[in-house]
């Protein structure tokens, strides 16, 4: 399927998985906190949104300790961080829950950053891209990594009329901090 070009300003959707998380025994998933790695990780996928212009003028983040600590850092990176709303029903939402979330942002934003989790974040991407540049689509496929960044672009007059297949998949990146 090919990305329908619409009508209205070109918005941004960046999906960012968040950074690798531990497994303590005796924690809650929904309480997972991140690893050492995801520790290092989350503050290059920051970097790397601010590198690439992608910041956003909107966050949506999931309620989990290992999505908030990833917006944490990553925000860390930029100036002034935008506002953000964490929300319960991107925790453990399939493509469908985390469109609705998506569609409910404000006009206004331009650009939304959306912090989750797997598979419903890879499952959103590929829903949304009609089309890519290059091979993005087939890596999403293959795998959607912690800390990985996904940039879906289409056009719309409200966030409400993002439709499957209607976005480019114009980049994908997984940051990694410092040494491992």
């Amino acid at each position: 399927m090919i990305a329908r070009p619409g009508s209205g300003p070109l918005r941004r959707l960046v999906v960012l998985r968040h950074a690798k998380s531990a497994r303590p025994e005796g924690v809650a998933d929904h309480d997972r906190p991140l690893a050492p790695r995801g520790l290092r990780d989350a503050p290059a996928a920051g970097h790397a949104l601010a590198e690439a212009d992608w910041l956003p003028d909107l966050a949506l983040v999931s309620t989990a300790v290992r999505a908030r600590q990833t917006w944490e850092l990553a925000s860390a990176q930029w100036g002034t961080p935008p506002p953000v709303r964490f929300d319960t029903r991107l925790y453990g939402a399939g493509a469908p829950g985390l469109l609705e979330v998506v569609r409910e942002a404000p006009a206004e934003a331009g650009t939304l950053l959306l912090v989750g989790h797997n598979p419903g974040l890879e499952e959103l991407v590929l829903a949304l891209a009609g089309d890519a540049l290059d091979d993005a689509l087939e890596r999403i496929r293959v795998k959607y990594p912690t800390s990985a960044i996904a940039v879906l672009a289409w056009r719309g007059t409200t966030w409400r009329a993002l439709a499957p297949g209607a976005a480019l998949l114009t980049a994908t990146t997984v940051p990694r901090g410092g040494s491992r």
